[in-house]
């Protein structure tokens, strides 16, 4: 579409007109006086604040938007697509154009209503029944090809000649007598409510009066300044819209008896002066005018989707998205939505798809308000509107459009639901590369975890004792070569635990290394882009394994808790990284740190061969531990078809005791291992610990043993050499003891 400033002729007046002529529409002048005459005037002034309450707060919203960004063509799916997404902006979209083009059709068949004094006449004079089309089908034609062929100008112009048919209409109205003797029973300031149990039956039945207050916003792309015509057309329709319903069903209460109401349609034309043509004369120009607006506004919103490439076809988006140069119409989109509109009123009657229309206009309003809300919540910085709402009133237009949804339809609302979510998974099927909701939710998730951490960390300092859970850091350089590591911190936070995996990159930081850093970043997120994937990983640049240690520990785990846990990882089959994980596994123990070395094996790892863990009764802080990990582990669905099997090794004069010792542990802990997979191992001479596992757990899928820091100083890596007969081993060292309880 052009964008040039030859092209943005209109300012805010057509943005109100459109949408006041929209809001005062066909449901005012052929639906208030049945409201009124089945409620009573207070029980549609409840309906009016309850519509208000939600379309205002919807045009505080879109006011806002309009303000913080440039609003292009499109409107309401251009702001809602530019902040849930295309795809989400799409599914929206193409549900709020078939609403738009529908009512198109609503209208034209309202319109034909100010002719009944004609059908009437033909069927009490000459027995001639003549259906509603041989009006509405011409009247359609006539519109389309006027807006067809002329554009948003011509639109525009008649907009302007029958709103103020309209405002006579509705004077006309207001000056209307009153007829003491039918309004026995409908004083209004005498509390005059009934029937309320059909409050929501009459609310569905009102509530497309009150869907016409964005119309406006369609013309986004045709507007000079979107950021002040928008705002200043669209609230002020709103509110001259409520000022006129009040008015409006007073004067029916004061003026007309509740069997006229109900039964006359166009009660109006009783009450107004010169009611039989002024109130028909009104009737017409409210419909065309509320035609106009959805006729001038829907094709907008098709063209912009198009431009978008929402629809699976190119050619279909380059034909749709076309625009006549002379005047910049959106011309085969509107030749579109007059088909669409011709084939409901051909049919004649919309009820049965009016209920799904106001759905999908309940869904464009709540996602507006949600928006709103969540830009304010998420508090980004480059979210700076000229025209601010507050938060509290978005969540509640959100909160209230759902509810309303419901309340009118159940069915309805079920049915639309299901509509766009499979719509929704039709356009992500082949938009897969496009962002959905990520983008807007960001800012409200970081405002989230900053205030839940610093809630967690105030609390956890009153608190004298915490349940242990690991929070697990580990750094790597061989990210790309095993991938063993990055599995146990996924194993260990699937359920339980918090883990962050740190790449490492040698060297100072620099802009070259800080580019190698995001393109590797980039890589790892695409490898482990899995729905099982609970461990947040990034980058650290840094000249030596020490250095990156010292600045990893030092810095809280994604949960907001400090980190608790370190775990190392080298290649058990070719140990040359040992040494130095070794020489700085006494600076990690300066901390309060627990301390995993995981010795990855190239042997295939058979989840179902379980998990062996190897204790020592002598050794509480490790064994308790080592239980707590294993049971952690095999919470993961790798492990649900596999045990956990648990050794420990005795003298012979300690068999019964180191038995009873272990059974109340394990039962004490409640954790998945029984009785069964307990072993005791009674050392006899010349039997080594080494030489037991190996015989025991050759089979094992990860063996887990512990280990202690002062061994490691006295006899450095043969502490964890010389289990060549297993596969991977997880080495493990409790900075205290763990309460199984």
């Amino acid at each position: 579409m052009d964008s040039t400033a030859d092209s943005k002729r209109f300012g805010t007046a057509p943005v109100y007109f459109t949408a006041l002529s929209t809001v005062l529409g066909a449901i005012l002048f052929l639906r208030f006086g049945f409201a009124v005459g089945t409620l009573g005037f207070w029980g549609v002034f409840i309906i009016i604040l309850l519509g208000h309450a939600l379309t205002i707060p919807t045009a505080f919203a879109i006011s806002e938007l309009a303000t913080n960004k440039r609003v292009e063509g499109g409107g309401e799916y251009f702001i809602i697509s530019r902040s849930f997404g295309l795809n989400i902006g799409a599914t929206i979209g193409m549900a709020l154009y078939l609403s738009q083009a529908i009512s198109v059709a609503f209208y034209i068949i309202a319109f034909t209503e100010a002719f009944e004094f004609l059908f009437i006449y033909l069927n009490d004079s000459f027995n001639i029944y003549l259906p509603r089309q041989v009006i509405s089908i011409p009247s359609m034609l006539l519109l389309g090809m006027v807006i067809y062929r002329k554009g948003a100008n011509t639109g525009v112009k008649t907009l302007y000649f029958v709103v103020v048919l309209l405002i006579i209409s509705l004077l006309m109205f207001f000056f209307g007598k009153s007829n003491p003797e039918a309004t026995a029973d409908s004083v209004p300031l005498a509390g005059n409510i009934r029937n309320m149990n059909d409050f929501f039956l009459i609310f569905a039945i009102v509530f497309p009066a009150f869907t016409g207050m964005t119309a406006g916003v369609g013309l986004s792309g045709d507007l000079r300044k979107p950021s002040r015509s928008i705002p200043i057309g669209t609230i002020a329709a709103t509110f001259t819209g409520m000022f006129v319903y009040f008015l409006v069903i007073y004067k029916l209460a004061i003026s007309a008896s509740t069997e006229d109401m109900v039964n006359n349609q166009l009660i109006m034309s009783k009450i107004a002066i010169g009611g039989v043509f002024i109130i028909p004369l009104g009737l017409a120009a409210s419909t065309l005018s509320s035609a106009l607006g959805s006729i001038l506004v829907a094709p907008r919103t098709l063209q912009a989707l198009a431009l978008d490439t929402s629809f699976p076809s190119n050619r279909i988006n380059k034909w749709l998205a076309k625009s006549r140069s002379s005047d910049n119409e959106p011309v085969n989109a509107s030749l579109v939505t007059i088909v669409i509109a011709l084939v409901f009123v051909f049919l004649g009657d919309v009820n049965a798809v009016a209920g799904i229309i106001s759905m999908f206009f309940l869904v464009t309003y709540g996602s507006l308000c949600l928006i709103s809300f969540l830009n304010h919540f998420g508090s980004s910085p480059s979210y700076r509107p000229s025209f601010r709402s507050k938060w509290y009133i978005s969540f509640a237009g959100f909160i209230l459009a759902l509810w309303v949804m419901f309340k009118i339809s159940t069915p309805y609302a079920l049915g639309s639901v299901l509509i766009m979510s499979g719509l929704y998974t039709y356009i992500r099927y082949y938009h897969s590369d496009r962002d959905g909701l990520e983008s807007l939710f960001a800012n409200a998730l970081f405002q989230i975890n900053r205030n839940l951490q610093v809630y967690l960390q105030r609390s956890g300092s009153k608190k004298k004792v915490k349940e242990w859970r690991p929070s697990a850091i580990c750094i790597s350089k061989d990210s790309f070569t095993r991938a063993r590591a990055f599995q146990l911190l996924n194993w260990i936070s699937y359920r339980y635990g918090f883990a962050t995996y740190l790449h490492r990159i040698d060297g100072y930081y620099s802009k070259a290394t800080s580019q190698k850093a995001s393109e590797e970043l980039s890589r790892l997120i695409e490898l482990y882009d899995t729905t099982n994937n609970h461990v947040f990983v990034d980058t650290i640049i840094s000249p030596s394994y020490t250095s990156a240690i010292v600045q990893a520990i030092q810095v809280p785990g994604i949960s907001g808790m400090e980190n608790n846990m370190v775990i190392f990882e080298y290649d058990k089959d070719n140990p040359q990284d040992l040494n130095e994980i070794i020489d700085n596994i006494r600076l990690i123990k300066a901390g309060n740190f627990d301390i995993c070395l995981l010795a990855s094996s190239r042997k295939e790892m058979i989840y179902k061969n379980g998990i062996h863990v190897w204790i020592n009764s002598h050794d509480i802080e490790n064994s308790s531990l080592e239980i707590m990990l294993s049971f952690i582990i095999s919470g993961h669905n790798n492990w649900k078809k596999s045990a956990i099997k648990v050794f420990d090794i005795c003298k012979p004069d300690e068999l019964e005791k180191t038995q009873q010792a272990l059974a109340d542990l394990v039962s004490s802990g409640r954790l998945p291992i029984t009785s069964k997979n307990i072993e005791i191992i009674v050392k006899e001479p010349g039997m080594t610990a080494k030489t037991l596992i190996n015989e025991k757990s050759a089979t094992a899928a990860l063996v887990i043993k512990g280990f202690h820091v002062e061994g490691l100083k006295h006899n450095g890596d043969t502490i964890m050499n010389g289990y060549e007969g297993i596969g991977t081993i997880l080495f493990v060292n409790s900075h205290t003891q763990k309460e199984i309880v």
